[in-house]
């Protein structure tokens, strides 16, 4: 049974988890205030639910707060209804797109704070507006009852803020895999979040303690008052009562009256009422004088409230009866918003220290969360400089936590430093290992060629020397020999060239990779370069190198031509790689100009790059070789381009067709 309950409550939309969660909760304090509002007003007996009810507030009070009730969740339910349906369609389709989730999250952001405000201020203008039409309400009653329902609805409106919240949770956590986030938008500082949270407590006993506190003292007042008009209403009676019925206005009444407010009135068997100083007397106090107050020991009041009173005694005088009584008040309005008044320092006084509090609260938070984002902007600048610990509980956990983070982090990059020196050491080395090997092979033929046109030059030599004095060598003999030994003499002089570029290039690349030699070269010269260094690699593979140029040779670069040689013969080694040994492949470099930039396009027609790959290329080091690679190639040839060039990379692959590579190189 509650598997199938759990099920069917997990199936149910935001809003309508949101709308039942608050039917709920707002269905049991209008429970309490139904119950417990009569106490804290001081309701007379017998005012609520009666047929006295009925005829002076037209509907019982039973019926005004139930259609309260009902009108609040009705208006709030198709308000959660109308606001959360674009949430509860997202979460049905589950749209992913950059957009539409920034808004699901703005959503849920704004969403709990909105409701708390409307939460906090609609039903107080509901409950004032239908108390004004169905009930004989007085001002300072519909005050009271106002300030008791906002305080109450200030709770309910943190309650449903928590239970948001957490409602919003798996929305949060869906869009937030979804989605890079670097930094929050802050809709509302911690401190503002903590006060909106903590401020209905507070509120809700300064009222209940100034309310509960000025219903106890109205009563016992009320009670004390009754006790001495009694006995003033009796004696009154005796010494005057033929003047009181004859003419109530014309005796001194200031002997038996505590307060100038109070007064005796009289009613007459005509139903005519008259009072001692030409004040009226309320419907409500009439009313309740003729069907309530017999068998309330003669007590009256004056609305439902006891702040005003009255007690009566009823007389014979020439056969007819007459009602003579004292009104009289207990406690002013004055009164009442003294007391309401100090409750609101108090209350102030309080919010001052609840906002000192989180201030401090959220001080310490940002403290670690500052030191965080140093951390986080610039890893490579974190000092030995420590978080202060000023207290001994949660908060100075977290900065104890953050120091030591702070220190193993600093550790951690210490050691990745040495580590990935020690890598890019290695790597330059493997690489410089297998092109020198290559070289290698390829100065065999230039030495090999030289030696040969050594022994050409020998024989031409002894030759020459041998017809010197000969009568048979003729002069067009001699410009032959000549002509022979310049046509060896120029091969030299190319093979000699060809081995000082084959050393200036490897000369080049075997500097190390943190020396910063910054040139200004020609893209005739990089291309050259490139040409002599993978000369071995791409015979050996098989894999032809196709070079198009689409731009002046002679437009010149400046930076640190080894770095850029090393990037390119990188990309082209992957390339080569690309075809897993396949034979009679190619490899197209493209040179060409495009906005103020020189672009080399590297492109192959291999296996491709994988997804896993494609989304962690250039942001950290992954290989496609297993234990055969680091993983280190591409991304030092991302922070080469970067540093050395201000330039960039980027690529376009698709798996089993091949993988272009652009770089891109400022021109100054």
């Amino acid at each position: 049974m509650k598997l199938k309950l759990r099920e069917k409550y997990n199936n149910l939309s935001l809003s309508t988890k949101v709308s039942l969660f608050f039917s709920l909760i707002a269905g049991v304090v209008f429970i309490l205030l139904y119950n417990v509002l009569p106490i804290l007003l001081n309701y007379p007996p017998d005012t609520i639910n009666t047929e006295f009810d009925r005829s002076v507030s037209i509907t019982y009070y039973a019926f005004q707060w139930l259609a309260i009730a009902v009108s609040i969740i009705a208006i709030v339910v198709v308000y959660f209804k109308l606001s959360l349906k674009n949430l509860d369609r997202w979460w049905k389709n589950k749209d992913y797109k950059k957009d539409t989730v920034l808004k699901i999250r703005r959503k849920c952001s704004v969403f709990p704070y909105q409701t708390y405000m409307i939460i906090e201020i609609f039903p107080i203008l509901i409950t004032i507006l239908i108390l004004s039409i169905t009930g004989s309400h007085p001002e300072i009653l519909i005050f009271k009852i106002g300030t008791i329902v906002l305080s109450f609805s200030t709770l309910v409106g943190g309650v449903l803020l928590i239970v948001i919240n957490k409602l919003l949770y798996p929305f949060l956590v869906e869009t937030s895999n979804h989605l890079k986030i670097k930094k929050t938008n802050k809709l509302l500082s911690l401190k503002v979040k903590l006060l909106i949270q903590l401020f209905p407590g507070i509120l809700i006993t300064a009222l209940l303690v100034s309310l509960i506190g000025y219903s106890t003292l109205t009563r016992e007042k009320g009670n004390l008052l009754n006790d001495y008009y009694k006995v003033s209403l009796n004696n009154a009676i005796e010494d005057n009562k033929e003047h009181i019925i004859e003419n109530i206005q014309s005796i001194d009444f200031s002997s038996y009256l505590m307060n100038n407010t109070d007064f005796f009135f009289i009613e007459y068997p005509d139903g005519t009422v008259k009072t001692s100083n030409g004040s009226e007397l309320g419907s409500f106090f009439i009313k309740y004088m003729h069907d309530l107050s017999p068998t309330h020991e003669n007590r009256v009041y004056d609305s439902y409230t006891i702040d005003a009173q009255g007690v009566i005694k009823t007389i014979e005088y020439q056969n007819q009866q007459y009602t003579i009584g004292i009104y009289f008040e207990i406690l002013s309005f004055e009164t009442f918003f003294f007391i309401l008044l100090w409750s609101l320092v108090l209350f102030i006084f309080n919010l001052i220290i609840l906002m000192y509090v989180t201030r401090s609260v959220q001080k310490d938070i940002e403290m670690v969360v500052d030191g965080m984002n140093n951390i986080i902007a610039d890893p490579s600048k974190i000092t030995d400089s420590k978080l202060p610990i000023t207290s001994n509980d949660i908060l100075g956990d977290l900065s104890v936590s953050f120091n030591s983070i702070q220190e193993l982090t600093k550790n951690n990059i210490e050691q990745i430093h040495a580590n990935q020196d020690i890598l890019v050491e290695r790597e330059r080395l493997a690489s410089l290992g297998q092109m020198v090997g290559g070289i290698a092979h390829n100065l065999k033929t230039p030495i090999m060629s030289i030696s040969g046109a050594a022994e050409g030059l020998t024989d031409l030599i002894k030759e020459y020397d041998s017809s010197i004095g000969d009568k048979d060598v003729t002069d067009e003999d001699h410009h032959d020999i000549a002509k022979d030994m310049q046509v060896w003499v120029d091969k030299l002089k190319n093979y000699a060239e060809y081995m000082s570029d084959v050393i200036t290039a490897v000369k080049g690349q075997a500097v190390t990779l943190a020396e910063e030699q910054s040139v200004d070269f020609t893209i005739g010269e990089l291309v050259k370069r490139i040409n002599i260094l993978m000369k071995h690699e791409l015979k050996n593979a098989l894999v032809t190198l196709n070079t198009y140029m689409h731009i002046d040779e002679k437009i010149e670069l400046k930076g640190n031509i080894n770095s850029l040689v090393q990037v390119i013969n990188n990309m082209i080694s992957n390339a080569i790689q690309s075809y897993n040994g396949k034979p009679d492949e190619k490899i197209d470099m493209t040179i060409y100009g495009e906005d103020r930039n020189v672009v080399i396009k590297i492109t192959d027609y291999g296996s491709g790059l994988p997804k896993v790959v494609q989304d962690k290329l250039f942001k950290e080091m992954i290989t496609t070789k297993g234990k055969n690679g680091t993983g280190l190639g591409l991304f030092m040839s991302y922070s080469n381009i970067r540093a050395h060039f201000n330039g960039n990379i980027t690529f376009e692959t698709k798996e089993g067709k091949g993988t272009t590579f652009y770089i891109s190189l400022p021109l100054e």
